[in-house]
């Protein structure tokens, strides 16, 4: 984890680095990323939705895009 979000952890303080690409605005899970995935695990899409106020269909997208792009990634690796 990094030295920010483990600051964060262990002071049980929210972080305040808006230009950090982990930062979310939901307090309960200290507007980190990585602690709200270190802290509850693998996530439904509508948690997701819920830390990053966007809809369930929207996450599903994202995820499509994503799969997508390490499909690609995993396929040239494979020549």
């Amino acid at each position: 984890m990094r030295d920010c979000a483990t600051k964060c952890a262990n002071g049980e303080i929210d972080c305040e680095q808006r230009d950090c690409r982990m930062w979310i605005d939901y307090g309960e899970d200290h507007n980190c990323t990585l602690i709200a995935v270190n802290k509850h695990g693998p996530m439904t899409f509508k948690e997701i939705a819920k830390r990053h106020r966007i809809s369930i269909v929207r996450v599903k997208q994202i995820m499509d895009q994503t799969l997508l792009k390490i499909k690609k990634v995993v396929k040239r690796s494979e020549y």
